[in-house]
């Protein structure tokens, strides 16, 4: 049976702390001192925690002691891992260790990081302990009926064909020395706009089968990229693929709103 207290998500959060903040109390769950207010209430981050903006790690350390908060009140606070976690922790692991991808072309985490927003004074910010934790995450997760996943992508089924099954399989990944594997998990959570199109229904449909859930729920490819809206015109999560999915990501990197959007 699906949970009765309230249940939240929002995504792409990109290290603008004051934004996520502000939607957060927004939604009454944290207050002035962005400490837990939500009681019993569920938040998911779907990812992306990281780059672009220059606050990533005190996001991770927000998430975390809201954690401890929410979870003395009955409540849940967690987050997802996201393509942008994947090149942070492989910059963190691998630096600029050279390497092959399987298409033959020569790859370096940390260069590849940089030219994707990230602040290389956040690499030396993230203790051990955040790091473990991130590594921890799962990158899917159903509640209540919905399919959690970063990505606007089929690319999850690479990993196997149950929630448990794929976040296993990344938590491998994410433990071992292989930037090889590190890198192709970093590539097939990049894909996106796999749900637009006459294929959507009949993808999302196969993950929905797969994985559990009646709608999937994503970030990564932001809203404004997806219609003709401006990002200071996105004031909602956008539901589309006959119904299945909802896009929860209104671009705050490009000047959107940080979305925190109940889902129940």
């Amino acid at each position: 049976m699906p949970d009765s207290s309230p249940l939240y998500v929002a995504s792409d959060v990109h290290g603008h702390y004051d934004a996520l903040a502000e939607a957060l109390r927004g939604r009454g769950l944290v207050d002035g001192d962005a400490k837990w207010t939500g009681g019993d209430a569920r938040l998911w981050i779907l990812g992306d925690l990281f780059d672009r903006g220059e606050e990533g790690v005190a996001v991770v350390r927000l998430l975390r002691r809201l954690a401890g908060q929410a979870a003395a009140e009955g409540g849940h606070v967690d987050t997802l891992i996201g393509n942008h976690e994947v090149l942070v922790l492989g910059s963190r692991r691998f630096g600029d260790v050279a390497f092959t991808d399987v298409d033959g072309m020569d790859r370096q985490f940390l260069h590849w990081w940089v030219l994707n927003g990230g602040f290389e004074d956040e690499l030396g910010d993230l203790t051990e302990d955040e790091v473990k934790w991130l590594e921890s995450r799962r990158v899917m997760h159903v509640v209540d009926r919905s399919l959690l996943v970063h990505s606007d992508s089929e690319s999850y089924l690479a990993y196997g064909r149950s929630e448990e099954a794929v976040n296993s399989a990344v938590r491998r990944i994410l433990a071992s020395d292989e930037p090889e594997e590190w890198w192709q998990l970093f590539r097939e959570l990049t894909r996106r706009h796999e749900f637009l199109g006459e294929e959507g229904p009949a993808r999302v449909r196969g993950m929905l089968r797969s994985f559990g859930g009646d709608e999937l729920v994503h970030g990564h490819s932001t809203i404004p990229d997806t219609t003709d809206l401006e990002p200071s015109q996105v004031t909602q999560a956008r539901r589309y693929c006959d119904g299945l999915v909802l896009n929860v990501d209104g671009g705050v990197y490009q000047g959107g709103k940080c979305l925190v959007v109940r889902l129940n």
